[in-house]
């Protein structure tokens, strides 16, 4: 008997063309609860705050201004040393995180007494609201009521028990240490589920092939985890560039504009200066430098994983 008489698998599955269009439109009906929920909470106030970066408001009323805003960022000192702020705030709290996760993610991969009782310490910060963490922090760094400042001085960093968060120098140093605090549960849990998945035949080959534990560490285990660190890392950098809250309890963006970020300038802009349209303009500069960083990141992800299937 020829092959013709019996229908391939491909010609029996239904084209788009022969499908019902009931089963069309079937999976958007069950997706459309989700999409409509994620178009009222994203795009709908997104497309209202790019409108308000076009108007300028005033106590009573407002005018259209088209990219006038937007001009007047270019001329906008505050807001270029807000930028700067954003850029170190980000880039140390992401450094200090990551590698300080990543070393407890390496220590509670390995099994000791109390490895239960550490991982519930180690992910507990991750549990306590930032606003709490920053009022913790300021007062643990007031020489009044903390213990820091006289610890710094009894090993002699300090020349006296003095507040770092009201020194413009060491300022940012403040909200850094009580964000990396914060933060490191979360690199510590997602680095830990991505060590339990690597396969333990692969550290075992590599230990018959005379590996050390340095090179075992770098062509085995990094490797693994790139494409979970560079997801993390771009989440982590979104929800930092964007954190207003701790530096704010902690700071308010003071003293004299040392630890004002972007997040914490929209915030002041808008709910203290009562300019909805320049912070809302700010807001939108935001939202673009991020999404350019995100493209670039997952880029990058996207190369780490294809050399790792190679």
């Amino acid at each position: 008997m020829s092959n013709a008489s019996y229908p391939t698998a491909q010609a029996r599955l239904p084209t788009a063309r022969s499908r019902p269009l009931g089963d069309i439109f079937e999976p958007w009906f069950y997706l459309s609860p989700a999409l409509l929920t994620i178009g009222a909470v994203l795009v709908v106030p997104l497309i209202i705050g790019i409108g308000y970066s076009l108007r300028k408001f005033s106590a009573f009323r407002s005018e259209f201004v088209g990219l006038g805003q937007y001009q007047a960022m270019l001329s906008d000192a505050e807001l270029r040393l807000a930028l700067w702020n954003t850029v170190w705030w980000t880039a140390s709290c992401i450094f200090f995180q990551f590698l300080l996760g990543l070393g407890l993610a390496l220590l509670l991969n390995r099994a000791f007494f109390g490895r239960r009782l550490v991982q519930a310490l180690v992910f507990l910060p991750w549990a306590v609201p930032t606003f709490l963490s920053g009022l913790t922090w300021a007062w643990l760094l007031n020489p009044v009521v903390g213990p820091i400042p006289h610890w710094l001085y009894a090993i002699g960093i300090m020349s006296e028990p003095r507040n770092i968060l009201s020194e413009p120098e060491y300022a940012m140093w403040g909200p850094i240490i009580a964000n990396v605090w914060f933060g490191i549960p979360f690199f510590a849990i997602t680095l830990l589920a991505a060590l339990k998945s690597i396969p333990a035949e692969l550290y075992e080959a590599a230990a018959i092939d005379g590996a050390t534990v340095w090179q075992s560490f770098t062509q085995v285990t990094l490797p693994f985890l790139a494409p979970t660190i560079a997801t993390t890392v771009m989440l982590r950098t979104i929800w930092i560039a964007t954190l207003a809250d701790l530096i704010y309890v902690m700071t308010q963006g003071g003293p004299a504009g040392s630890t004002e970020t972007v997040a914490t300038y929209i915030y002041v802009t808008a709910f203290k200066s009562l300019d909805k349209g320049y912070a809302s303009a700010v807001a939108s500069l935001l939202l673009v430098l991020l999404i350019a960083y995100a493209a670039v990141l997952l880029r990058l992800r996207g190369t780490a994983v294809s050399e790792g299937e190679r």
